[in-house]
């Protein structure tokens, strides 16, 4: 049965603005008083960008009014050299199983029939995190965007509003609450999806505060922005309408620049590669949008008048859909501190992978005569501010270059980490996650399940880093998606797109990946090469294994 129109509206419809849900915490006498008599174990937050560049918000160097992110960066830590896998679907999984995607069934591996992975279901072991905290008793919550096999609440989630629909941040069609598809009313005017994302999560703040008093929760906050389609609210859209017709050139180095000040990097800006142009064709799609539309990262000068306000209108949808990411996420915290739950919570940001330089038309389709960034309209930012969206790396989403798997990651729990504003300089990566919430927990991660033994977790728990900044020991980093390999030891990266020869850089001095080393440390190239195969064996037989063992079967608690 499907959810009653009256029980959505107030997560939904933003004319209920008046009735915020901060506002009705204030409110609610059974909340805690704001002496964050909080409970000894931690709350969680895990707040996730969609197709977010490393430059997009302030404290990492970009121009987009990002107070709140920039404020929580201030009150914690910012790791400068954090990864996701390059691709949504395969960081959501390592996110919330600890694994990579390969060892999940969550992504391909090279030599076994139709890869082994890509989006297939999990082995019934590839428990999410809220089976793996509910031992310490929390209670998890699950809001935007979901991307993992299966429906949310048999996973242990206790709600969720699933953002399914992911066309047109204008409607809550095909979008699912606890599982059940939502009544759509015919009015959705007011409807806007990252602000129905924060909305759902205040909810279950307050329902948690009501049911459960001093239990601590996880909650994952999983935005669709700044996610093609370029979609914004008029007003945001507004506050960036001419900011970027100076173009891509001088944003880069505006960003990079302001990355060398707030000393978040030191490497050279990535040289752009006009040659490179969307990681997928699609060219229908220049039919539909128009002469303005072009799909490499030319010199801005080079383009016609037309195809320079074309750009730059993109960017400042994409730079609208990032402000108001972020006004939300203020917001959320504002409920958390009005809930007398912030000091003792644990807030991470993040992105699932690096600025896409994608151009396609889906769903709906494109009407040209439509406002850029309303709902009739269907754009994607493409290769040339992607590039400046992923300051100072080179590539994009898909790829496995810098600018493909290089997220912010922001990292503030005030009785937790006394550090402020502080950088921290130690390689991580999604998969380090799941060790780290444990570590907080009082956890340590089960060796099996139902009798079904799991594979130690690859990841590291970075609560070493918190006080400060101190190297994580690992032996390696992996990556493959699409093709395009990598491996990281230490500081070297040994990396190649599909198809073309390993590269060798060394990432203390060049993260920008521009002097390939490999013709100068052959013997490097061989260590790192036989690393990234021993571990690529290794996924492959755990994928042999468990779909012999016959666990492609849905993954049911």
């Amino acid at each position: 049965m499907m959810p009653s129109l009256s029980r959505l509206r107030l997560l939904h419809w933003g004319y209920w603005s008046c009735l915020t849900l901060t506002g009705l915490i204030l409110q609610l006498p059974f909340v805690r008083a704001a002496d964050d008599q909080s409970p000894q174990l931690p709350n969680i937050v895990m707040i996730l960008a969609d197709d977010l560049g490393f430059s997009d918000i302030g404290c990492y160097g970009g121009e987009i009014s990002t107070p709140n992110l920039d404020r929580l960066a201030g009150d914690g830590i910012r790791f400068t050299q954090f990864y996701n896998t390059a691709r949504c679907w395969p960081t959501r999984a390592a996110l919330m199983t600890g694994y990579y995607p390969q060892q999940v069934h969550r992504d391909k591996l090279p030599t076994l029939p139709g890869g082994g992975g890509n989006r297939n279901v999990r082995q019934p072991w590839a428990r999410l995190l809220p089976d793996l905290l509910r031992p310490a008793g929390y209670h998890s919550y699950h809001s935007g965007k979901w991307h993992i096999d299966g429906r949310v609440l048999p996973t242990g989630f206790e709600r969720s509003l699933e953002v399914r629909n992911q066309g047109n941040f204008f409607t809550a069609a095909g979008n699912r609450l606890d599982d059940q598809p939502i009544e759509v009313p015919a009015d959705e005017s007011g409807y806007y999806a990252t602000t129905a994302t924060v909305d759902h999560a205040l909810d279950c703040l307050t329902s948690h505060q009501v049911q459960y008093g001093d239990s601590p929760f996880f909650q994952y906050l999983a935005f669709i922005a700044p996610h093609f389609p370029l979609h914004a609210l008029p007003e945001d859209i507004a506050r960036y309408r001419d900011r970027y017709l100076s173009g891509w050139d001088e944003l880069r180095e505006e960003r990079a620049s302001k990355q060398r000040r707030l000393e978040l990097l030191a490497t050279p800006l990535s040289p752009l590669e006009p040659e490179l142009g969307p990681p997928y064709d699609f060219p229908d799609a220049f039919e539909k949008l128009g002469p303005g539309e072009i799909n490499r990262p030319l010199p801005w000068l080079e383009l016609t008048v037309e195809q320079r306000r074309f750009q730059a209108t993109k960017m400042a949808i994409h730079a609208a859909m990032v402000d108001r990411m972020d006004r939300e996420i203020g917001r959320y915290l504002d409920g958390l501190r009005a809930a007398g739950q912030l000091k003792n919570t644990l807030v991470l940001f993040a992105s699932d992978n690096g600025a896409s330089a994608e151009i396609m038309v889906r769903h709906g389709g494109h009407d040209p005569e439509a406002p850029p960034g309303s709902g009739a309209s269907y754009l994607c930012l493409g290769p040339g501010f992607s590039s400046a969206a992923n300051t100072p790396f080179r590539r994009h989403k898909t790829w496995v270059h810098e600018g493909g798997i290089s997220t912010p990651l922001i990292v503030s729990w005030p009785a937790g980490i006394s550090a402020r504003g502080e950088l921290r300089q130690t390689a991580g990566h999604v998969i380090d996650l799941v060790p780290t919430f444990l570590d907080v927990a009082g956890l340590e991660a089960p060796e099996e399940w139902e009798g079904r033994k799991r594979p130690p977790l690859p990841g590291h728990s970075l609560r070493g880093a918190f006080a400060r900044d101190v190297l994580i020991p690992r032996q390696s980093l992996w990556w493959l998606h699409e093709g395009n390999r990598a491996v990281r030891m230490g500081d070297w990266k040994l990396v190649a797109a599909e198809g073309d020869p390993w590269e060798l850089y060394d990432l203390s001095k060049d993260r920008a990946e521009g002097q390939n080393l490999a013709g100068d440390y052959p013997r490097r190239v061989e260590q790192l090469e036989r690393e990234w195969q021993r571990l690529t064996e290794e996924f492959t037989e755990l994928a042999k294994q468990t779909m012999r063992a016959g666990d492609r079967g849905r993954n049911q608690r």
